[in-house]
């Protein structure tokens, strides 16, 4: 990938077999475990690619811990918590059963009230990355939000989304067949894919489709699952529906739905029989059994271990990352039962992630963008129990995810979002003449205005992190230490002189900004105003060049 030259791509489409691609060899390391400098440099690249937007002083801890330890870290979410959707539509829609700054997701359904809560849940989601802690969790619930998409907007009780993002929550880096087990049930997925509708009347083959094609198996050379196989699996599936009589919906299971004859599956499963059962547990006893078939399958590992590498490294995966990185993953996978850390810990301690073909390589989806920009910026928000404020900002946050292509929480289709799957382009789709404009608008809108909330003021205060900079009073410093945290390379040095010439235009002598900067921040000096707002525009117009440049749109 020419770094530099990603806007201008072609976008032609082509939906061969990712797995079958024809590339440049790009590096032979491996999972072997990094042993090279580790500096800010490394942590840097460890951290945007596993949470949005690191702020200054999370890169400055991480760069205390070692390399194991930084990792440790990432994957320890014991001090996680996942606090539920409230109501902050109290001001425009009256909700009788729910006080203002409580959660909705246990109040009984309400016909009028679902919309607004379902723009509540989508905002509330769009806020988790936003608010996180320092740990790949929230990255890893969006990774499997868009495995197994589901569409909120035409999911008809709010509550049924906000139980989905639970679950994804509660397994995102736990077992990956138990996660499975527990989408399939799930009553958005029930909804969103006709698993209610599924009978042994009339068998709906949807879900037991996508199961195997998109969820586990996948459409890599492994993967020779049969329609009969999928005709089989939807049997299986048969009798599992949506109790409409519970707050929030649950699943529940009709015995008298389903299919209690023997399913038998190809020889790509080893020609299984599942035999048939019936009884209250007839649904879930045959779907362990049908996850325990199509698990034994090793191209189950090896499609999520892509995926996962797909999100994480790179796009490409040529024949060197297959045999190096992708099938010893997969079979830490498989050897420790699909748990998701060990792969997860493998992956990010390797050579491999470090290797510089591997920096610097990837577009950054509109949530990195956009999420990331807030937090590296550490922007304020209102009083955490100002909810009517709060929310306008998360849904703020949210239409601009959605109208730079990532609408959160309603993916394109059952697929996800193009840019984790489709050949040969990509992540590259994330940037268009539509998308990159309005990028542009976001990042300017807080620099140099404020989205105004109720009189507060939602922005951009530069001043936060430059004085966090290790010498901001030296121009080159400044620009040094702007460039490292902003962007994941460095730059050219006519992109260098063009920066130095906003700081000190003209070629004046660099001691000209160190007496602005002092003046700019002691309140004493008698010229202190006009250097405060003379230093505050140079400071934005520093940034705002910096994030213009085609490396911001990278991580």
């Amino acid at each position: 990938m020419n770094r530099r030259g990603f806007l201008t791509m072609s976008k032609t489409k082509n939906l061969a077999d990712p797995t079958k691609l024809k590339v440049v060899r790009r590096t032979n390391t491996g999972l072997d475990k990094y042993t090279g400098t580790w500096s800010k440099s490394e942590v840097s690249h460890l951290l945007r690619r596993t949470i949005y937007g690191p702020k200054l002083s999370e890169i400055n801890d991480f760069s205390k811990l070692s390399l194991s330890e930084a990792i440790s870290a990432l994957l320890d979410t014991s001090s996680y918590t996942f606090l539920p959707p409230v109501n902050n539509y109290h001001n425009t829609t009256p909700d009788t059963n729910v006080p203002y700054g409580k959660t909705w997701v246990n109040a009984p359904v309400d016909i009028y009230l679902e919309e607004s809560r379902k723009i509540s849940v989508k905002s509330w989601f769009w806020s988790l990355p936003v608010r996180q802690k320092p740990t790949i969790m929230e990255k890893m619930i969006v990774f499997w939000h868009n495995h197994f998409a589901i569409q909120m907007l035409n999911t008809p009780i709010a509550a049924m989304c906000y139980t989905y993002v639970k679950v994804l929550n509660d397994y995102a880096l736990g077992n990956f067949k138990t996660l499975t087990q527990q989408v399939t049930v799930d009553p958005a997925m029930l909804f969103f894919l006709n698993g209610r509708l599924n009978t042994k009347r009339a068998p709906d083959e949807n879900y037991a489709r996508e199961l195997q094609e998109l969820f586990t198996l996948g459409k890599g050379p492994g993967s020779k699952y049969t329609e009969d196989d999928v005709k089989a699996a939807a049997r299986i599936l048969t009798g599992f529906s949506v109790n409409p009589t519970t707050t929030p919906y649950s699943t529940y299971f009709v015995s008298a739905n389903h299919d209690t004859t023997d399913k038998t599956f190809s020889s790509f499963y080893g020609n299984k029989v599942i035999k048939g059962k019936s009884g209250l547990s007839a649904g879930t006893d045959e779907l362990k059994e049908l996850l325990d078939m199509i698990f034994s399958v090793d191209e189950v590992s090896k499609n999520i271990c892509r995926r996962l590498y797909r999100y994480f490294v790179y796009y490409d995966i040529d024949e060197n990352a297959e045999s190096n990185v992708i099938e010893p993953l997969a079979k830490i996978f498989r050897d420790n039962n699909f748990e998701m850390k060990p792969v997860l810990k493998a992956l990010l301690e390797s050579e491999h992630f470090y290797d510089s073909w591997n920096r610097s390589c990837i577009i950054k989806d509109p949530l990195m963008h956009i999420a990331g920009y807030i937090r590296q910026w550490e922007m304020d928000f209102p009083d955490e129990k100002d909810y009517q404020k709060m929310y306008k900002l998360y849904a703020f946050g949210s239409y601009y995810n959605a109208v730079t292509q990532m609408n959160l929480g309603d993916p394109p289709s059952v697929s996800g979002w193009e840019a984790y799957y489709q050949v040969p382009l990509f992540q590259r789709s994330w940037i268009t003449s539509d998308s990159l404009p309005k990028r542009n608008e976001f990042q300017d809108y807080l620099l140099w205005s404020a989205y105004k909330v109720e009189g507060f003021s939602f922005g951009v205060d530069p001043w936060k992190i430059t004085k966090q900079f290790a010498n901001p009073s030296d121009a080159i410093k400044l620009i040094e230490d702007a460039i490292s945290f902003l962007l994941p390379l460095n730059l050219e040095t006519n992109q260098l002189e063009s920066l130095k010439e906003i700081l000190l235009p003209g070629g004046i002598p660099s001691y000209n900004w160190t007496d602005e900067y002092n003046a700019a921040t002691t309140p004493s000096y008698p010229n202190h105003a006009t250097a405060l707002a003379s230093a505050t525009v140079k400071l934005k117009s520093l940034y705002k060049s910096i994030m213009n440049l085609s490396e911001y749109q990278l991580a």
